[in-house]
């Protein structure tokens, strides 16, 4: 497998680098072409592979950027487009339109039941946390019979916004017989969500490298009895340990970006997020305490990189919850 980017894809990874670097909005990030890049040919993209994911969410990562991306792009025009509605997916991929996924439902955890239902044409349930329904033009909404389109501004609409732990927002989304139109089977999920899941751990991967960087430049740094913490031997251990950990991560990313539209795309995604969930976790916990008080504080950079991480453990699945997907599908 090769494990590099294309010239264009690294062109890219750049441009946005530079554009993120010098404060630049979402819109501006779809002006690029970020979005395009997330999405294929026929859906209006110029791209929508493993390594383009890979290239954009990895740069987000770094960047510590809260962007539209991952569930307006990859999961809702993914879907969009595996429904055969190319001209609202290609609009999502330029930033016209954005639309908000809603498949979780109160009191549930992960593969629960669905009970929103479906009646003439109008929908009536509850959903929970659904990503970026406040600035969302559309709604895709899991019923028990299937994917259903909703004007976010339709009646019987009504959201509950909130922030989240990683600087983006989520609504706790209520329906009362909202008008909708069905869209295809719950089976148009999977290869947008795995997607999702692999620009997740992207970001995640992101995340990580620019935590251990920051925590490097500490340790250069700070001194203590006259010489930089980074000289103890004590402590080379722990970072030797740490970059290790991360070097298996990037591995786990590259090789689910090279499996995303194989055959064992499953039991690669569950395998990725297990280990990514992991690591993520482990991350957070070492960089924070290799920094000492400073890593707590709110206004150093290292903070929200941690609650990033976190948060990346528990979306769309947490660690021992891809454990037991990886052995079932194995099993298979």
């Amino acid at each position: 497998m090769d494990f590099g980017f294309t010239e264009e894809q690294t062109m890219l990874g750049d441009s946005l680098a530079r554009m993120l670097e010098r404060g630049a909005d979402a819109a501006a990030l779809f002006d690029l072409g970020a979005g395009a890049a997330l999405i294929p040919e026929e859906a209006g993209g110029f791209g929508g592979g493993g390594a383009d994911i890979l290239v954009v969410f990895r740069t987000l990562g770094r960047a510590g950027a809260v962007t539209p991306l991952l569930d307006s792009v990859v999961l809702g025009a993914g879907i969009l487009a595996a429904a055969g509605e190319t001209d609202l997916a290609q609009a999502a991929a330029g930033g016209a339109a954005r639309i908000a996924v809603a498949l979780d439902e109160p009191g549930q955890r992960y593969d629960g039941v669905i009970r929103t239902t479906a009646a003439d044409g109008r929908l009536t349930g509850e959903k929970s946390v659904v990503h970026g329904a406040e600035d969302a033009t559309h709604l895709i909404v899991a019923a028990t019979d299937g994917l259903y389109l909703v004007d976010a501004g339709a009646g019987g609409v009504t959201l509950r916004g909130y922030g989240l732990m990683d600087g983006g927002r989520a609504a706790e989304l209520s329906l009362a017989d909202a008008p909708a139109r069905r869209i295809g089977d719950t089976a148009l999920l999977d290869r947008p969500l795995a997607g999702a899941i692999l620009a997740l751990c992207s970001d995640a991967l992101g995340v990580m490298e620019r935590a251990v960087d920051l925590t490097t430049d500490y340790l250069r740094t700070r001194k203590q009895f006259g010489r930089p913490i980074g000289s103890f031997q004590a402590i080379q251990h722990r970072m030797a340990d740490l970059l290790t950990e991360v070097e298996q991560a990037r591995s786990a990313v590259w090789n689910l970006a090279g499996h995303l539209d194989g055959p064992d795309r499953d039991r690669h995604v569950a395998a990725t997020k297990s280990l990514l969930g992991r690591v993520a976790r482990q991350v957070a916990e070492e960089t924070i305490q290799l920094h000492g008080g400073i890593g707590m504080t709110e206004e150093y950079e290292l903070a929200p990189l941690a609650r990033r991480l976190l948060a990346a453990d528990a979306r769309f699945g947490d660690s021992d919850h891809h454990l037991e997907r990886f052995i079932a599908v194995s099993a298979a």
